[in-house]
C-alpha cells in the first residue's frame, strides 16, 4: 500500500525547484554574456551518466553517478582558470555541508594550481552571493558556524553586483 503524498509539500518543492531552476538561467546569462564581451568562456559541466544497456539507434539506458565536479569551469581572458560551484536555497539557511567532499576535494586541488574557485549561494530573496572557496571551505572561522544565512552575508563583499539588464557580474 503506498502512502498518499502531502500535496502542500508537493507544491513547495516544486516552486522550489522551480525558483533553482530560474537562478541556473541566471547564472547562464551571465556566463553567455561574458562569453559575448570576449571575457571568459565558462561553460556547465556535464551531468556524469554511465550507460548500463544499448539500446541501439544511439539510445541506451543509464543513471547518473555521483558528481565529483564543480557546476561550471572555464577560462578568464588572460588565461586563468576559474570555477564555481553553484547552490541555492528556498530556506533561511545554505549548509556548508551542500558543497560534496568530492567537489570540495576537487575544488582544493585546483585552487592550489592557481585556479580562481567559487561558491555562488542564491537565496528566495533573488539575491545571490559569491564565496571564495577558501571561505567557504573555513566557513566556520569565518561565521562561527557550518551554515550561513543570508543576514549574514547581505551586507559583506560576497553579494554580486547586477547590470541593469539583470545580468550577475560574477567575475571581477
Amino acid at each position: 500500500m503506498s502512502e498518499k503524498k502531502d500535496p502542500r509539500r508537493q507544491l513547495i518543492g516544486m516552486a522550489s525547484k522551480a525558483k533553482g531552476k530560474q537562478f541556473e538561467e541566471r547564472l547562464d546569462r551571465a556566463f553567455a554574456y561574458y562569453k559575448a564581451h570576449g571575457f571568459a568562456i565558462v561553460e556547465k559541466t556535464p551531468e556524469p551518466m554511465r550507460p548500463t544497456q544499448n539500446l541501439g539507434n544511439g539510445k541506451f539506458v543509464a543513471f547518473f553517478e555521483k558528481k565529483a565536479q564543480p557546476d561550471y569551469k572555464g577560462t578568464i581572458k588572460g588565461g586563468r582558470t576559474v570555477m564555481f560551484e553553484a547552490k541555492f536555497t528556498s530556506t533561511g539557511k545554505m549548509e556548508q555541508s551542500r558543497v560534496l567532499q568530492g567537489q570540495a576535494d576537487y575544488l582544493d586541488r585546483h585552487q592550489e594550481l592557481g585556479a580562481r574557485c567559487y561558491v555562488i549561494a542564491g537565496f528566495s530573496s533573488g539575491n545571490v552571493y559569491r564565496f571564495p572557496w577558501g571561505v567557504w571551505r573555513d566557513m566556520k572561522k569565518h561565521f562561527g558556524r557550518k551554515y550561513v544565512t543570508e543576514a549574514d552575508v547581505e551586507i559583506a563583499a560576497y553579494l554580486v553586483p547586477v547590470t541593469r539588464d539583470g545580468v550577475l557580474l560574477l567575475l571581477d
